[in-house]
């Protein structure tokens, strides 16, 4: 049996494609795969970055007020709404913090100006991705120009700054450790222009690792139950989503390695200190 109906299945990400009949059809419908839904099966939950849609998006009522919204989107409203202030205030005071200038002596310092940035910047990003989803969902937002223009560029944003805030907690991670290994051979003045030279670096590797992921991003429209939903997904090639399989590891392993190679030196040398005193 064959199910491609045809050879003009709408279906996505290798779904099967049955129709009501094999000579007339007059209706279809796709049969996902695991960690695929939606009536195209073009939603994906699969992999270490699902996005907003696939996590939110079909418990969100079209045109329904916030009162008639289900439970899930409630509680992610009143979630949100404390957060995000929480995350601001804590972005703000820790750029104030470290903009003085004794933790700008060493390398150290300019990673957590550059976290605490990351971070400000992640909630920021976030703010406006879920405020866009609500509105395209409930309010009925149409400006395709605006949708496709966010649908592109929010989530590639969002994956920017986290994978930046792992690399750069990191660095300062293997900092403290190399720090606590030279003692006071450490040299301030090289550390400083290492940092200077290596967030720049961080930043235009990250960006190439993730410049596929806006060009095979695209909007698509979905009825179901005369309900129209507007989706932002990810149309790629199984090439490619290895590709991007691959690149979330690396960004999320190697930057857990050193974090936890360096917590480990830091305790072994910090032992051997002070069992010599």
């Amino acid at each position: 049996m064959k199910y491609d109906c045809h050879g003009q299945s709408n279906c996505k990400n290798g779904a099967k494609c049955l129709q009501d009949s094999a000579n007339c059809p007059t209706t279809y419908m796709c049969v996902c795969s695991p960690c695929f839904y939606g009536t195209r099966c073009e939603i994906s939950t699969n992999g270490f970055s699902p996005s907003l849609d696939a996590i939110l998006g079909y418990h969100i009522k079209p045109h329904a007020n916030i009162h008639r919204q289900t439970i899930v989107i409630k509680m992610s409203i009143v979630l949100s709404i404390i957060v995000i202030p929480i995350g601001l205030i804590s972005g703000i005071l820790s750029l104030i913090t470290f903009r003085n200038k004794e933790p700008c002596k060493t390398g150290c310092g300019y990673y957590l100006i550059g976290t605490s940035i990351t971070s400000l910047s992640t909630i920021i990003i976030f703010t406006c991705k879920f405020s866009i989803l609500l509105s395209a969902q409930i309010l009925s937002l149409t400006n395709q120009s605006f949708l496709q223009f966010q649908c592109s560029s929010i989530d590639f944003l969002l994956r920017i700054s986290l994978y930046m805030d792992q690399w750069l907690n990191s660095c300062v991670a293997m900092e403290r450790a190399i720090t606590i290994i030279k003692g006071v051979n450490f040299n301030k003045v090289k550390s400083l222009k290492v940092a200077k030279l290596m967030i720049p670096i961080l930043f235009i590797l990250t960006s190439c690792s993730l410049i596929h992921d806006p060009y095979h991003r695209r909007l698509i429209d979905e009825i179901y139950n005369d309900e129209k939903r507007i989706w932002c997904i990810v149309d790629s090639t199984a090439n490619v989503q290895k590709y991007d399989y691959a690149v979330n590891s690396f960004h999320f392993c190697v930057s857990f390695i050193i974090n936890l190679f360096s917590a480990i030196t830091i305790i072994i040398k910090s032992a051997r200190l002070r069992t010599a005193f």
